[in-house]
């Protein structure tokens, strides 16, 4: 048999590039997929889908209160989407800023919690029963941001499910979604009750989006996020103050002397528990106590010198009027 002709040697040799180039190609192009072929992370199942996600058909360019109302309502919150859209919709730019979508579940006793952009993460989510609201730049010829709901994915046969836009169960591939996810720099969110911290979440994470959900005013919820943080991490000092804090400002005071008396054996020289220690036990009456305690934060060098000062006087203040018999 003849050898091959030299030019279809060529174009054999031509094509393997072509496809080798191809390949690494995609692999540049959707780098976190191709990374799970080797590194599924442990302990998620293969198959995860989160029937129960309700769905809430998107209004025209309304993706992100519709995407809102899908994890908010999963959470336990009765709510639609209209409510929604005078909080995060901008009409000058048809359509919500991150911002806003973190910002609107904190008014419902709603940790808003924004993952790291990491496809493990997103899955490890889903897969613990946290639908994961994604941001996707979805325009053909030009960018057309849109906001979905991861509720499900099929690693064997490539699959994600989404509730987005007009459709209860859009099926993508894992190459596509990456693709139109990465623009957005892989952003995503998940919305959690108070007290259930998301699988993928770190103590600092945690703590800094508790303190700001704690700022939108829903005391309750804020204690339960902040008694969470303590169970997951108990040698959080934010998590321990912030839990006193909420209990002394509805009066529970004995509550508030607890938390800040295991708080101090695990930061016996944190002059802020010191300060609220020496406060709650005084507006319990404890004024001796009070004093006592106030006395080991004698740093006047210390930031929090002037409101150790303040607390110190109001306790003289209030032994002074007991000694005299006037109600403090």
């Amino acid at each position: 048999m003849s050898s091959p002709h030299p030019t279809a040697r060529l174009c054999a040799g031509f094509l393997c590039w072509v496809l080798l180039a191809l390949l690494a190609g995609c692999a540049q192009l959707v780098p976190q997929t191709i990374g799970l072929r080797t590194g599924w992370p442990e302990g998620v199942a293969q198959t995860v889908e989160l029937k129960a996600v309700p769905f809430f058909p998107q209004v025209e360019y309304q993706c992100g209160p519709a995407a809102l109302a899908t994890v908010l309502s999963f959470s336990g919150v009765s709510i639609t989407p209209e409510p929604l859209v005078s909080q995060v919709y901008l009409p000058s730019r048809q359509g919500s800023l991150q911002i806003e979508m973190l910002a609107a579940p904190r008014h419902y006793g709603r940790v808003s919690y924004q993952l790291a952009p990491r496809y493990a993460d997103l899955l490890r989510e889903v897969a613990a029963g946290n639908p994961v609201i994604v941001l996707q730049d979805v325009g053909l010829m030009f960018t057309q941001w849109h906001y979905a709901v991861v509720n499900g994915f099929d690693y064997p046969s490539g699959t994600l499910y989404l509730r987005s836009g007009t459709k209860a169960r859009q099926e993508m591939p894992f190459t596509a979604f990456e693709r139109e996810w990465m623009k957005s720099g892989y952003w995503a969110m998940v919305v959690a009750p108070p007290d259930r911290i998301p699988v993928t979440a770190t103590e600092q994470g945690w703590m800094a989006a508790v303190l700001a959900m704690a700022r939108a005013g829903d005391g309750n919820a804020a204690a339960k996020a902040y008694a969470a943080a303590l169970k997951r991490w108990p040698d959080n000092l934010p998590a321990a103050i912030g839990l006193a804090n909420q209990h002394h400002a509805r009066g529970a005071f004995a509550e508030a002397v607890t938390v800040l008396r295991a708080a101090q054996q695990k930061h016996p020289q944190s002059v802020i528990v010191i300060n609220n220690l020496a406060q709650a036990l005084s507006d319990q009456g404890r004024h001796a106590e009070a004093l006592a305690q106030i006395e080991k934060a004698s740093d006047p060098q210390s930031p929090f010198a002037a409101e150790v000062r303040s607390t110190r006087q109001l306790i003289m203040q209030r032994i002074a009027q007991q000694k005299t018999g006037n109600r403090p």
